[in-house]
């Protein structure tokens, strides 16, 4: 049986704002909160509507500032949707923070899913997707079941490049970090990574999960652009993927949010798949998971873990 995974970043809007270099002063706090308030029920709803799992990536840090986001993240734990973490601050620089400080960002997000959810979280996805042998150690030590943290997709990494570059000469210098070139020759299956070199692979004890990208071109198949191609590209690229054995797709919060949920045009003029409107983004996006359901088996990447460490020793997959 084919595996595949739907897993959700729930990167607040204040984030995006990093990334684009604006103030954070644009948000107010309704803004703040949009991502848990709005984006994580329409998911359920396209989860429950399909009968489907998913994983949701959380901050820890929105949890210990948003009641919405821990009532929300509670009642998603309870419907069967995984709640993993996406580290405590979202910190875009965590691999240069050294050992002790990543160990305590990661340690405190634990913290703050288990006392949401009643549950200790199982897996981990790096902000900004970059990992380095520190961050590795530390998921290690903290004895998560796997990471989904590589993303070997060559378009989106040299677009990154492009549009830091950009933004560096406008005078407004995003926050976000562009992770080392290694990361573009990543697996793109799963596969235990060598711990002091996690883009490759080797024996370290937890299960890496990369995100879904195209063969030879790498081009990433993830919620951005599942929801802003037209048709036919995007069946282009499903039919370029189909043959894999795990489907890992990737998404964020705001690819079910728009203009019209309150953010602020500042916002929208820079993160372009904005403009398009909600309704039709849900639409596409019940229609792939659709896709997958009809193909594969839909678990949480908890549970794609525990079937493929079942079936094979680090290094062997």
């Amino acid at each position: 049986m084919r595996l595949a995974s739907i897993s959700v970043d729930l990167d607040s809007l204040p984030h995006y704002c990093r990334i684009h270099g604006l103030p954070e002063s644009l948000l107010d706090a309704r803004a703040r909160s949009l991502v848990h308030a709005v984006a994580v029920p329409r998911f359920r709803e396209l989860l429950d509507g399909l009968g489907i799992p998913g994983t949701f990536f959380v901050i820890g840090e929105d949890l210990e500032s948003d009641p919405v986001a821990v009532a929300g993240m509670r009642a998603s734990h309870e419907a069967g949707i995984e709640v993993a973490s996406h580290s405590h601050a979202h910190d875009y620089a965590l691999t240069r923070r050294g050992p002790q400080a990543i160990h305590a960002d990661l340690a405190r997000a634990d913290a703050a899913i288990l006392a949401a959810t009643g549950a200790r979280p199982e897996g981990f996805r790096a902000p900004g997707y970059t990992l380095n042998a520190d961050l590795y150690a530390a998921t290690a030590a903290l004895g998560y079941r796997y990471g989904s943290s590589a993303f070997p997709a060559v378009p989106y990494y040299l677009a990154k490049a492009v549009v830091m570059g950009g933004l560096a000469m406008l005078g407004r210098p995003s926050r976000s970090v562009l992770d080392t070139p290694r990361v573009l020759l990543a697996p793109r299956v799963p596969y235990w990574p060598d711990p002091a070199r996690p883009y490759r692979r080797g024996s370290g004890a937890v299960l890496e999960l990369p995100m879904t990208v195209t063969p030879a071109l790498r081009f990433p198949f993830i919620g951005t652009f599942v929801t802003t191609l037209p048709s036919a590209s995007l069946r282009g690229l499903w039919r370029a993927c189909r043959r894999d054995t795990f489907f890992n797709f990737e998404l964020h919060g705001v690819d079910v949010l728009d203009a019209s949920d309150g953010i602020p045009p500042e916002l929208v003029r820079q993160q372009r798949d904005l403009r398009v409107s909600a309704t039709r983004k849900m639409a596409r996006l019940r229609e792939v998971f659709g896709w997958l359901k009809s193909e594969r088996e839909v678990l949480t990447l908890r549970d794609v873990a525990g079937r493929l460490s079942a079936s094979a020793r680090p290094g062997c997959l």
